[in-house]
């Protein structure tokens, strides 16, 4: 089946974006997003694998005044290839894309199956949208986050956000079949709301949903 893979390679201009809405529908793969290490000016870049038989992922990219707006689809095509409906599993094919961490950036992802992985330490970021149909999902949110709004999702797998040492923090957490696994630093104030004391005051703060319909829910400090 690896010869049926493809890969496309994702190199988009800045063109002297300083925002960017991302909407990136990876298909059944796994997906990871992170930031540009390399010094390179631009918006995006990456690596985004696909069945042969599926085509290549479509892309937009639209900018104007210093907006931008990207999206990135998978081939419509069926995947070939059997998985539990139940059961947390692993893409078939892999999407890595790698984002300017000096454009403010507003985040939306999602897998029909695979593994979420948004490794956002360096970036700075406005909203995270993140949800899978039955893999795992993890978010490490960047330093400064003032009011961050960050959703994060998946039907059956387990949902981890790391948040960084002195950012206050709201997290709402449920799941159906696991557990919630939230820092003891956060107080529970009802039966599925954990916050910080110092939340309302605090101008370094997020605002977190996380949901899993049979895995574990988990916010830790690093």
């Amino acid at each position: 089946m690896a010869k049926n893979i493809l890969t496309y390679n994702l190199a988009e201009p800045l063109n002297s974006a300083t925002t960017v809405r991302i909407d990136i529908h990876a298909g059944d793969g796994n997906l990871t997003i992170d930031r540009i290490t390399g010094g390179e000016q631009m918006l995006a870049s990456g690596t985004l694998q696909y069945f042969e038989k599926q085509g290549p992922p479509t892309r937009s990219l639209v900018s104007s005044n210093g907006q931008a707006a990207l999206t990135l689809r998978g081939g419509a095509a069926g995947q070939p290839w059997f998985r539990l409906p139940w059961a947390a599993c692993n893409g078939a094919t892999e999407w890595q894309v790698h984002i300017n961490p000096e454009v403010s950036s507003h985040i939306k992802a999602h897998s029909d199956g695979g593994n979420l992985k948004l490794d956002l330490a360096g970036m700075t970021v406005t909203r995270i949208a993140a949800d899978t149909g039955g893999g795992n999902v993890e978010v490490t949110l960047p330093d400064s986050v003032a009011d961050l709004n960050v959703i994060a999702k998946t039907g059956a797998g387990n949902v981890t956000v790391h948040i960084p040492h002195g950012v206050a923090a709201r997290i709402h957490a449920t799941s159906g079949l696991g557990k919630a696994i939230i820092d003891p630093q956060f107080s529970k104030t009802d039966q599925n709301t954990y916050q910080s004391p110092d939340f309302d005051s605090a101008f370094n703060r997020v605002e977190i949903t996380i949901q899993s319909g049979a895995g574990n829910v988990s916010v830790n400090t690093k």
